[in-house]
């Protein structure tokens, strides 16, 4: 019967006689060490408490490309898993039969006999590397010992995904089924081969397959957001080439945001849209942007989608010599509470590029803090965020838009706030490292990471015998110890260093900093003494050069 969907219950023993392929526009290998153990583990006591009874490892959606081969649309991360370990297995068994009972689960021999030629059980079309990869380190025999090359994969961060983490699943694999003795093994083998079962269900059509793809997700399956508009828009185009042009794009941006996909997709809805998603990102895209034909289904939303993240990539790279832009990324992206202004900056690049995007950055970075740090609720400042994307669309000129009302901040409110005790409250942090970027300027770069904590010059317990205790009375420490006049921004190692030393001690120390912070540098340039009355002063230069800022 033309395109019927089949739905059988295998085996591993019947689903390792057929072959697969992983073709280019699935999602990488993204199983880690804790899904490898968690497999391992339960087929493993599986296995020692009901040997006799069926386990359920889960379902697998195909395409029929000819009788026995199929094409993979989900199910690989559990499919490769278990390939992977039949490899291991065939490696390390001392059991003949065993191993080439692996040996053939994995890779056939050309048999010009029966006219079979030489083949993989899965073949990876994703990308030419994870071929290799698969002829290097899992085809033959012997090829997933060599554990040392397979460390250096699994780490090193410029490797393909697919490429890293299958090396981290073999090492994890290795270290479990290596412990096991020769009867242990043959019986894991034997429950995994007979016991363990699969749901397949599979169709010719590759629309229908895609169709099921989509419907087992809004059922339940754990897919991303990202793999489901990726297979939608599949769907309605027609050539191989095509297809294969918006499934490698798609999978570089992958590649590059990683666990993070969804979320960047989340900035683009945003920008098209200029407002949130009324229910999930899936809903949100079928619901507004292709119901208002914003975008169309297919390479409009695949070239639209990739131009954004040409431009992400373009705005946030890492060898920026522009400071003036960079050194706010990453005040922003470093202390801010959230990165829903990301799509702000998108939209204003998409349509000015980087012309003035260092004001356009100081504006945004001025509203967005601003509004956090007056308590502003979430809700506006999000909708705050829409507004700014509303101006950056309607607006011919950059210097329209820089004097629109949507940056209006309350400046009274934050005077009032900044004039508090700063630390312990969320945007302590945030407000120390501005500080040091406004005394550092943007003529050399200034990469806030999480190797930076905040340092109070007058400690926050000071030694009974310190100097401190002569200086400050009880009032004046419980005044002004957690005020932003006393809190600088150092490394987490020289926070350590400098502890409860006396201020002439802090000061001694600085010399022996290689790069040490302007703002920290600022004060002990400028004060030889921290007694009340330079903690005052400081305390009204800092407010005065942030609220100048803010302006």
């Amino acid at each position: 019967m033309a395109n019927e969907i089949k739905c059988e219950k295998n085996t591993l023993l019947k689903i390792f006689e057929s072959w697969y392929r992983v073709p280019d526009y699935q999602r990488p290998y993204v199983w880690g060490s804790e899904q490898v153990e968690a497999l391992l583990n339960d087929t493993w006591e599986a296995c020692q408490g009901k040997a006799e009874s069926q386990f359920f490892l889960g379902s697998m959606v195909l395409r029929t490309i000819s009788e026995g081969e199929f094409e993979i649309l989900d199910g690989q991360q559990r499919l490769t898993t278990i390939f992977l370990m039949l490899a291991i297995i065939r490696d390390i068994s001392d059991d003949n039969s065993l191993r080439e009972k692996c040996r053939r689960a994995v890779f056939q021999e050309e048999d010009k006999f029966d006219e079979k030629p030489a083949c993989l059980r899965i073949t990876f079309d994703i990308r030419d590397n994870v071929k290799n990869f698969v002829e290097n380190y899992i085809k033959t025999d012997g090829a997933t010992k060599n554990l040392k090359n397979l460390e250096k994969l699994a780490v090193k961060m410029n490797n393909d995904v697919s490429v890293r983490n299958m090396s981290a699943a073999i090492i994890t694999a290795n270290k479990f089924l290596t412990k096991l003795s020769h009867n242990e093994l043959s019986e894991y083998f034997s429950f995994l081969w007979k016991k363990v079962i699969l749901i397949c269900i599979s169709t010719e059509k590759f629309d229908d397959a895609l169709q099921l793809f989509t419907v087992l997700n809004n059922r339940g399956l754990k897919l991303r957001n990202s793999d489901i508009l990726k297979a939608i828009n599949l769907r309605v185009i027609d050539t191989s080439e095509e297809r294969d042009r918006h499934s490698r794009n798609w999978q570089t941006m992958e590649n590059y945001f990683g666990d993070k996909t969804d979320e960047f997709l989340s900035y683009v809805f945003t920008v098209l849209a200029k407002q949130k998603s009324k229910g999930t990102l899936l809903k949100g895209f079928e619901d507004y942007i292709y119901k208002n034909k914003i975008l169309e289904k297919g390479s409009d939303t695949f070239n639209y989608v990739y131009g954004l993240f040409e431009n992400y990539v373009d705005i946030f790279k890492s060898d920026n010599k522009d400071y003036a832009v960079s050194n706010y990324l990453n005040l922003m992206k470093n202390g801010l509470q959230s990165d829903y202004w990301i799509a702000a900056v998108l939209s204003f690049y998409q349509k000015f590029g980087s012309e003035k995007l260092d004001k356009f950055l100081k504006l945004l970075d001025k509203k967005v803090s601003a509004d956090w740090i007056c308590s502003v609720s979430p809700t506006k400042r999000i909708e705050n965020i829409h507004s700014i994307i509303k101006e950056v669309s309607s607006m011919q000129s950059t210097e329209m838009l820089f004097h629109s009302k949507v940056f209006e901040i309350n400046l009274s409110e934050l005077n009032r706030i900044l004039n508090t005790d700063i630390y312990g409250k969320p945007y302590d942090k945030y407000l120390v490292l501005k500080l040091e970027l406004l005394y550092r300027g943007s003529e050399v770069p200034f990469q806030m990471g999480q190797k930076v904590s905040i340092e109070h010059i007058l400690p926050q317990r000071p030694a009974e015998n310190s100097e401190w205790l002569k200086n400050f009375s009880e009032e004046d420490l419980n005044e002004w110890t957690d005020k932003l006049g006393n809190l600088v921004v150092v490394t987490r190692r020289k926070n350590i260093l400098l502890g409860n030393f006396d201020y002439h001690e802090k000061r001694k120390s600085l010399e022996k900093e290689a790069e040490p912070f302007s703002h920290l540098y600022h004060i002990y340039i400028t004060y030889s003494e921290w007694t009340p009355t330079e903690l005052k002063q400081n305390q009204a230069e800092v407010i005065a050069k942030l609220l100048e800022a803010y302006k």
